[in-house]
């Protein structure tokens, strides 16, 4: 929240600073980062800067997640981490669609908004670059973005977002779907590109950088959540950032894609409310991408056995819960259940596109390699981890790719 009345926020430092000088200080602290991100620098400026304002020792921690960055890391091993090498994980990634929400962790205030963009270089258009190219990072939100975004396009698919925006950059493709910390660090090492962004269109664009504590670490939360109050009301925290602020235009772009106000947490997380993401704009799409929804298109539920909901949830558990969560709630990946992804009403996407989506692109290490049954039977525990209730007859395959119905949360019957 921007406070810009000064005795308001002069009262909120008084009463921060308060707070810092009469609460224990616990002991020293390791603070790891993921140091393969782009935003590790400025995690690891912030990270100083408010274990400093809360009066705790801490230690910076870089390897403790080896050269991961934060696409493609699991709970499971968040809190592995957490539990041996690190009291608190900076620079963790949330999402209104993705927010890792579980039991065991503890999140901070957002201390950088850090949306995904529409990124072409600057004079593009006059150039020999491929116009139907657009480059997303494999396996991360982008490529996600990137299929919705746009018709009649190849997918330049790159390993890293550093070489999404080179992607760009040196002319494979005309526009690229990347994270907008990514493109801060190239420019940082490459001064003389310049490039222009847009806004991209999409719920799970949408992303913050916070403070990943485990839950038993109460005390040292709410001692970093004021830390950062009192940073962001004093100045520090802008200061800090202001090389890796969102353009306008993007966060102009972004709020237009959620029609419906989002609830803020204390925590700072922001939490849409029901069906706020029903008017994203999704674009009718290339192979294996979502499908438009027609006003006219008609079409009953593909119906699945409960055999197959058991078989579904095993295969989901080993190839797709690392990055959508253990309870399909999102974690570097999109959410699987919730309004972003199956509104109560007038969904944008099909089963059908979404079916051919995963079976295009999914797993994340092995596109496409699944058996064509076992692909239906993870769509059979989406669908009834979404609403839908077991019939007698087996969902196959080629039901669920020709399946014009919308995916809305299911009737519960």
């Amino acid at each position: 929240m921007k406070i810009s009345a000064f005795p308001l926020a002069a009262a909120s430092v008084f009463t921060a600073g308060a707070f810092l000088a009469s609460a224990p200080v616990p002991a020293a602290v390791r603070v790891c980062t993921f140091p393969g991100s782009p935003s590790a620098s400025l995690d690891l400026a912030v990270a100083r800067e408010a274990f400093k304002s809360a009066r705790i020792d801490a230690s910076m921690v870089t390897d403790a997640l080896g050269s991961n960055d934060d696409d493609g890391v699991s709970l499971k091993e968040l809190r592995r981490a957490l539990a041996r090498r690190c009291d608190v994980i900076a620079g963790f990634p949330r999402s209104p669609a993705a927010n890792a929400a579980s039991p065991e962790l503890r999140f901070s205030r957002g201390y950088l908004r850090a949306d995904y963009v529409d990124l072409s270089a600057t004079g593009s258009g006059s150039d020999q670059r491929p116009a139907d190219v657009v480059a997303a990072t494999y396996a991360s939100p982008a490529q996600l973005i990137a299929v919705q975004q746009y018709s009649g396009t190849r997918l330049d698919l790159e390993n890293t977002p550093e070489l999404t925006v080179a992607a760009v950059a040196g002319g494979r493709a005309q526009r690229a779907i990347v994270w907008y910390p990514a493109v801060v660090a190239y420019r940082r090492s490459h001064p003389e590109q310049r490039f222009e962004l847009g806004a991209t269109r999409s719920p799970y664009a949408q992303w913050q950088l916070v403070f990943a504590f485990d839950a038993k670490q109460g005390k040292l939360h709410d001692r970093i959540d004021k830390a950062l109050a009192s940073m962001q009301a004093d100045g520090r925290l802008a200061a800090l950032t202001r090389d890796w602020d969102l353009p306008a235009l993007a966060q102009a772009g972004a709020r237009a894609a959620s029609p419906a106000p989002a609830h803020v947490h204390r925590d700072g997380s922001a939490l849409h409310a029901e069906g706020a993401a029903r008017a994203a704009l999704f674009a009718p799409s290339m192979r294996g991408g979502f499908l438009r929804v027609s006003a006219a298109s008609p079409g009953d539920t593909p119906s699945f056995d409960s055999t197959q909901i058991g078989h579904g949830k095993s295969l989901y558990a080993s190839a797709c819960a690392k990055c959508h969560g253990a309870s399909l709630q999102g974690v570097t990946a999109p959410a699987l259940t919730g309004p972003a992804f199956a509104p109560a009403s007038n969904s944008h996407l099909t089963i059908g596109g979404i079916f051919g989506y995963m079976s295009t692109n999914m797993p994340a290490d092995r596109p496409g390699k699944l058996k064509p049954q076992d692909y239906a039977d993870i769509m059979a525990f989406l669908l009834y981890s979404n609403g839908y209730r077991p019939k007698a007859k087996k969902l196959t395959a080629d039901v669920a790719g020709a399946s014009v119905t919308p995916l809305n949360a299911g009737p519960g019957q």
